[in-house]
């Protein structure tokens, strides 16, 4: 599956489509270095795929080869990087 990545001046968005739904995870920027995820929302009809994990393994991937930093504000995110110790080193 895709994830499109869509970036503006102060944020952007992750997301991945399917045919029955969506999956966003949005983000802000503060400053060069850091991203702050505010929001990930799931379809109703899509959610407990693992679609939204699968848009903040992306976002960690894209942050660490540009080294910057994440700030998971979004209690979804918190949650996956609780959950995944090896993402240790892409917090801020």
């Amino acid at each position: 599956m895709q994830v499109d990545f869509e970036d503006g001046e102060t944020g952007g968005r992750y997301v991945l489509r399917t045919e029955d739904g969506e999956a966003v995870t949005t983000f802000s920027k503060a400053g060069d270095r850091i991203v702050i995820i505010d929001h990930t929302e799931v379809d109703d009809a899509v959610r407990g795929l693992g679609y939204g994990q699968m848009l903040i393994e992306q976002i960690v991937a894209d942050m660490r080869k540009q080294s910057k930093k994440i700030v998971p504000l979004c209690p979804f995110a918190a949650s996956q990087f609780r959950k995944h110790p090896e993402w240790a080193d892409a917090l801020n």
